[in-house]
């Protein structure tokens, strides 16, 4: 067995990944929808069909909030042993990961003897903090959500967001954009609420440098440059920072068999 697969169903985004001899060959990514079995199951067949392979040339992992939805995998793994591992497919002497994810944000901290998770903290109760808050309050502001943070950084005086619930902070964002705050100041404020709260998290944990910076989020420059103004030191972030889940769950996978 030398294919080796791995699923990340988020809820926004599921990711896929083919690899092999610990070489990502392929990757694919698809709004999740309410339907995560469909997603998962069409992007599986998609990859396969791509490379000419059939079910039975390949391990399947699976990972994410959605990972016991499909019945193709082989087996599963948490997010948090996924995340790490990916991370350190992309950096081997990464020590901490924040993952910004649709729905939660998670906070990892791994031994830099053996590499393993020894701590880690997940914000999934409340959408503060997460892909789904930058995604309602973009829209709030009728700014595209791929803009978002370029829009963020052109803020030289951010505004001052209170609020930690997403609906609050909502009404928030349409009260200061009444009084005549400008978006650029109002997507500042956003950001650096976001920043302020999983740096929170992390820093509670012990986070340091060699902190691996993944999820759709990751992809945000503004909100990895007001992480780092909060936790005082750089973060580094993956070429795909979107895939680390996916590419995690693969590479154990290969690891395992």
């Amino acid at each position: 067995m030398k294919n080796f697969i791995g699923i990340d169903i988020g809820s926004l985004a599921t990711k896929i990944v083919l690899i092999n001899e610990g070489k990502l060959l392929d990757h694919k990514t698809e709004r999740s929808t309410y339907d995560f079995k469909r997603v998962g199951h069409n992007l599986f067949d998609d990859i396969l069909k791509q490379h000419n392979l059939e079910r039975k040339d390949v391990y399947v992992m699976s990972t994410g909030y959605g990972r016991n939805t499909i019945d193709i995998a082989d087996d599963r793994v948490t997010e948090i042993t996924a995340h790490a591992r990916g991370a350190q497919y992309f950096f081997p002497d990464a020590a901490s990961v924040i993952d910004i994810g649709g729905q939660d944000s998670k906070a990892i901290v791994m031994s830099k003897k053996t590499g393993s998770v020894i701590d880690f903290q997940m914000n999934d109760k409340c959408a503060a903090g997460t892909g789904r808050f930058l995604e309602v309050m973009a829209h709030a502001l009728e700014v595209p959500i791929d803009q978002f943070g370029v829009l963020a950084l052109q803020s030289n005086k951010p505004a001052s967001i209170s609020s930690t619930c997403t609906v609050f902070a909502e009404s928030e964002v349409i009260s200061l954009f009444a009084r005549g705050a400008s978006k650029q100041d109002i997507a500042s404020g956003i950001h650096k609420s976001i920043a302020r709260r999983v740096a929170g998290m992390a820093k509670r944990i012990g986070v340091g440098p060699k902190l691996v910076f993944c999820g759709g989020v990751a992809k945000n420059d503004a909100v990895k440059n007001y992480l780092e103004e909060e936790l005082g030191f750089e973060i580094i972030r993956p070429e795909y920072p979107q895939l680390t889940g996916a590419i995690g769950a693969a590479i154990i996978a290969e690891e395992k068999k």
